[in-house]
């Protein structure tokens, strides 16, 4: 089997392994499309709306060690349709809600868990198991696949609520969702071998041994106890925290509201965001690129650096269309450019076998992160009357972050944690 072959074979998984997470994506973005409609059409207050984005975020991560170990388990293919089947099924039940309590059923617990599923860690483990070279780059092309579900969606799920409606929101997600099972199935092959190929930039002299791993979820908290043993798990779970908190939970959830209070009509704002998108699928790919090149902590520091740098100028802003476009290309640039120096730090750290599961549990500390944010700023909202001291806050902790990530990885070694303690 020739390398073309190999890569060939490579792509169109990762073709569709985009597109899932890209449909993952958009369904976690679109509760922040949906607060203004709930709010209106239900009498819901805006903190009652961020808990349930919150709860969603958070299993999102929590999911994500457990889904990897069962990807070793049970397999990709299986883990990916039944997240898309939990994820279209949960939201396409969310069209009869009625209760702030349905809402967090269907939209916090099932959809959060099913989106778990199709998280980075889809992205770390498709890598790893058909990638041998070029990983960073692949990796920052998956990563990339949130800023364009946010891209693709958010402007799509805004028109669909311009009259105010949220059942279009819910109906359009859950076809995406279901429309991508099929594609999972078809074109998913659960190990290079089963199509007689090697992973690219692998011979078949060189390709591991492919071992079958025992069924059990408990091996996410066996690789747990491991990785806790090593500084470098807990400054990545840590930086990863305020990634979470600077991102998706904070400016994914709220600033289309943030931009509201200022009179910016929700369409424009959803443009703002597919702004940010187009140009963090520029930015984290080109992460990708950069972390096959140089010192991953090195980049960490400059990207965290950078953000809370827009962060804290973002308060002080007119909210102008120039002002804005300037926020969204620079704080852009780096949204989730962080992905893949951190995920380059995780194998260098634990090994390509377990990392993806402790990768999973680093991203627990992004979502926890991101939890902590979506719902701590609807509450800073409530009490406060706007979002600001929340965007500072969130600055100052990304600046924090920027000075962590130069101790991330000092001491990682690539045969695992076990000598790393």
């Amino acid at each position: 089997m020739t390398s073309s072959t190999a890569l060939r074979r490579a792509s169109v998984v990762v073709a569709v392994t985009f597109l899932a997470l890209l449909v993952a994506a958009g369904l976690r973005s679109a509760p922040s499309v949906l607060m203004l409609p709930l709010e209106q059409n239900f009498g819901w207050d805006r903190a009652t709306i961020s808990f349930t984005s919150a709860i969603g975020i958070f299993l999102y991560g929590l999911v994500g060690p457990f889904a990897a170990a069962l990807m070793l388990s049970f397999g990709i293919r299986r883990v990916m349709m039944t997240g898309l089947a939990l994820m279209a099924g949960a939201t396409f039940l969310s069209q009869w809600m009625t209760q702030s309590w349905h809402y967090l059923l269907t939209w916090g617990v099932l959809s959060g868990i099913g989106s778990g599923a199709i998280a980075s860690v889809l992205g770390a483990a498709v890598v790893n198991r058909w990638f041998a070279t070029r990983q960073g780059l692949v990796m920052g092309l998956l990563s990339a696949s949130t800023a364009t579900g946010a891209l693709v969606f958010l402007p799509v799920l805004a028109w669909l609520t311009r009259d105010g409606d949220w059942r279009p929101v819910v109906l359009a997600v859950s076809l995406a969702c279901l429309a991508l099972v099929p594609l999972v199935a078809l074109f998913v092959p659960e190990h290079p071998g089963d199509v007689g190929t090697t992973r690219f930039g692998e011979t078949p002299e060189s390709a591991p041994p492919r071992l079958k791993q025992a069924a059990t979820p408990g091996l996410a908290l066996t690789a747990l106890a491991r990785a806790s043993r090593s500084p470098t798990f807990w400054l990545l779970f840590g930086t990863f925290f305020v990634c979470g908190l600077t991102t998706n939970g904070l400016v994914g959830t709220h600033l289309i509201a943030y931009c509201g209070d200022h009179g910016i009509a929700p369409l424009a704002a959803a443009g703002l965001l597919s702004t940010m998108g187009l140009f963090d699928l520029v930015g984290t790919t080109g992460s990708g690129w950069l972390t096959d090149r140089y010192d991953p902590r090195r980049l960490l520091f400059m990207y965290y650096g950078l953000r809370g740098l827009s962060l804290l100028a973002l308060p002080f802003l007119d909210f102008g269309p120039a002002s804005l476009a300037v926020f969204a290309v620079f704080y852009g640039l780096d949204w989730i450019a962080t992905v893949p120096p951190t995920v380059a730090l995780t194998n260098r750290a634990f090994g390509e076998r377990e990392a993806p599961i402790v990768f999973g549990w680093i991203l627990v500390g992004h979502q926890l992160g991101a939890a902590t944010a979506a719902f701590g700023a609807g509450l800073i909202r409530e009490s406060a009357g706007t979002y600001a001291p929340a965007f500072l806050v969130a600055g100052f902790t990304a600046l924090a972050a920027a000075l962590a990530s130069l101790e991330t990885g000092r001491h990682a070694q690539r045969k695992g944690v076990a000598e790393a303690g």
